[in-house]
């Protein structure tokens, strides 16, 4: 009888993710195309969904821009300040998949259960509507990202950029299945154009998240668990076998011994 796994001891703590935040703020200043956390969320969430272990050297460059040797300060692009920023990255990072992994791999039945999975979404919108008018005034001309969007483009960017891991086998039941699991997810990188009801930031805020885009982002959720658990038992692709073209009897033996193939090896 297979034992199920404990929840991970050792999840982030809010101060985690402040520092995650701050790490990757500073290398925003390197470059501003490194993404916010949510979006690495998302990402990390595919990592562990993709069919074959993506190593940290692949997918750094990738996801945060970083060159070929991120502990060494570069004279211009994206790296970390220094060795030590790098390691607290990514032992941070490791926690939170180990984490991650941990809630994929418990039976649960029910999101209730405080073993699943519950990705770090971040309210924009609703955190805003809490704020003091004054300080509000400052978004008003931004265009905010709905609840769990931000997410779902982070997942949906490792499957785009790690296509060939992604691609639907040729069973047609598995492929419908992969493709109505990433169609839950691709949904979530749409709007929430449905009235809202609640506000996920603050409990007693002004509506910011509908009930529609809730329902959608507990389907994306097990989506999760269904490609995690497709994808590991499919296991990495492995390449087909092509056999060598086979010399002619008349042709030099490849074995170098200066003889004809059928006096040789094709004898």
């Amino acid at each position: 009888m297979t034992t199920p796994p404990e929840p991970a001891s050792d999840a982030l703590e809010p101060t985690d993710y402040d520092t995650l935040d701050d790490i990757l703020d500073d290398l925003r200043t390197r470059d501003d195309e490194v993404p916010q956390w949510e979006f690495c969320e998302g990402a990390l969430a595919a990592l562990l969904c993709t069919r074959r272990p993506v190593a940290p050297e692949e997918w750094l460059p990738v996801l945060l821009g970083t060159g070929p040797l991120p502990t060494a300060p570069q004279a211009e692009g994206t790296h970390f300040a220094n060795t030590a920023q790098y390691q607290r990255f990514m032992s941070l990072w490791t926690r939170r998949s180990d984490e991650v992994a941990a809630a994929l791999a418990a039976p649960v039945e029910t999101l209730e259960d405080e073993r699943s999975y519950h990705p770090e979404l971040m309210d924009v919108r609703g955190a805003v509507a809490v704020l003091p008018e004054a300080e509000r005034a400052d978004f008003q001309d931004q265009e905010l990202p709905a609840y769990a969007q931000v997410w779902a483009l982070g997942f949906m960017f490792v499957v785009e950029n790690w296509s060939d891991d992604w691609a639907t086998p040729r069973d047609k039941d598995t492929a419908a299945w992969i493709d109505e699991a990433l169609d839950r997810i691709v949904a979530l990188t749409d709007d929430d154009a449905e009235p809202p009801t609640v506000n996920m930031h603050a409990e007693e805020g002004p509506p910011s998240v509908s009930d529609d885009r809730l329902n959608a982002v507990g389907a994306a959720i097990w989506s999760v668990y269904d490609l995690h658990q497709i994808w590991q038992s499919l296991g990495p692709r492995v390449e087909p076998v092509r056999k060598a073209e086979e010399p002619g009897r008349n042709d030099p033996c490849p074995c170098g011994s200066g003889k004809k193939y059928k006096k040789c090896h094709g004898a």
